[in-house]
């Protein structure tokens, strides 16, 4: 046989598929962890199914129940009015909607030897809300505890904190891990409430943590609470121990997450619908150029523009700065150059030097006074000179930029 036939002949061989199946590997049920009766002792449902065991704790809620300033019944007037609003939002739920307020409890920040021990779950049912926590018997019963979630079969509208970036990946890694036994996890609808509190309350909070929020936003103050970064330590010596009473506390840390974010859902919506009130101009221009930002100017206008009339020049200043691009926007071109000036002596340097660029812009192409634009060029090449760059070339870069400005200018007022 010549080489050349030989080659075609292997390439053949290659080329042929095995018939063969490979065979998924038998799940072996694991052994109950010998403590189990010790933490039903301490509160906690036996729950067996096919995969192995896991813990449950249920605990049930009455419209009226009061956490923080607010009744959890509130839920229902907060997603209504949304339903009035005509323009959209990402924070908008529908009353068509099964709301879940999900949270977990993990062994560590990320990696995949990284556990979720704790499934958190808050909701309606029959005019009332349900809590369902699962725990985590032990890491050779995690396929019984993500199979007991239900998350493979339900459609739902997940609400959490800071969900989106971990809760949520997380669980897709351990679901990953155990794909061969338990069915596919199934994606959810999320609205991220962490994100929407960056929004709210940008400058104004120090910190976005949701016990922060609480105690500044929401009138709820912990007491006796376990720190989020103890939870990993306790449940380890759970299992360890036998002993459940301390873990028992970390259940109460995420019921507490849990009923702080209908009461967070609630205080927000109210924010963003009601009229200017009660909270700093801060937050209420954060709210402003949120609708902008969101295209629906109209609202986003008229919520700055009553900042700038309810507050002072220096409190508003940030609202002026943005009503100022708003109306640049809507061809008021006299009034929005009265906004950026207003703006000024509140704003930092680099958002002055953004200011005096607009004014700059505004009075050369719209209002064609070329006086006017070279001065406010200059005041903004004089604050370009005193701003601290993170590099030399950015500032470098800027003062080119306002040099080319000025000369072109300089060349319009000769004419």
């Amino acid at each position: 046989m010549s080489y050349e036939n030989k080659l075609l002949q292997m390439k053949k061989m290659l080329g042929k598929k095995s018939n063969q199946t490979v065979e998924k590997p038998a799940f072996i049920k694991p052994e109950q962890p010998n403590y189990l009766h010790q933490w039903q002792q301490a509160g906690l449902d036996i729950v067996e199914n096919d995969f192995g065991v896991l813990l449950k704790k249920e605990v049930r809620y009455a419209l009226d129940y009061k956490h923080g300033d607010y009744e959890l019944g509130e839920l229902f007037a907060a997603m209504e009015r949304w339903s009035t609003q005509q323009e959209d939002h990402p924070y908008a739920l529908s009353l068509d909607e099964t709301l879940v307020f999900f949270d977990t409890e993990t062994t560590g920040l990320k990696g995949a030897g990284t556990h979720i021990f704790l499934l958190g779950f808050l909701e309606m049912q029959e005019e009332e809300f349900v809590l369902t926590q699962y725990v985590l018997a032990d890491p050779s019963n995690e396929a019984a505890f993500l199979f007991e979630s239900k998350l493979w079969q339900r459609n739902v509208t997940m609400i959490t904190y800071n969900g989106k970036s971990f809760d949520w990946p997380q669980l897709e890694v351990r679901w990953t891990l155990n794909k061969q036994h338990i069915p596919k996890l199934k994606m959810q609808r999320q609205v991220d409430l962490l994100h929407s509190t960056k929004r709210l309350w940008k400058d104004d909070l120090q910190q976005m943590k949701l016990t922060q929020v609480e105690q500044d936003k929401l009138g709820f103050h912990r007491q006796g609470d376990i720190p989020g970064h103890l939870a990993p330590i306790i449940y380890f010596d759970a299992v360890k121990s036998g002993n459940a009473t301390t873990l028992m506390k970390v259940l109460t840390h995420n019921e507490w997450d849990l009923l702080s974010l209908i009461t967070l859902y609630i205080h927000s919506t109210k924010l963003l619908l009601d009229e200017v009130g009660q909270e700093s101009a801060t937050t209420y221009t954060n709210i402003g150029k949120w609708f902008g930002d969101l295209k629906q100017k109209k609202t986003g206008t008229e919520i700055l523009t009553a900042v700038t009339e309810q507050f002072s020049q220096s409190e508003a200043g940030f609202a002026y700065y943005y009503l100022a691009f708003e109306l640049k926007r809507s061809g008021d071109y006299t009034l929005a150059v009265n906004a950026f000036q207003t703006s000024l002596p509140a704003l930092p340097m680099k958002k002055q030097v953004q200011a005096y660029e607009q004014l700059a812009m505004l009075y050369e192409h719209q209002l064609k006074d070329y006086k006017r634009a070279h001065e406010n060029a200059e005041a903004g090449m004089a604050v370009v000179k005193r701003v601290s760059y993170a590099k030399d070339s950015q500032q470098q870069r800027q003062l080119q930029n306002w040099n080319k400005r000025l000369n072109r200018l300089q060349g319009k007022l000769r004419k």
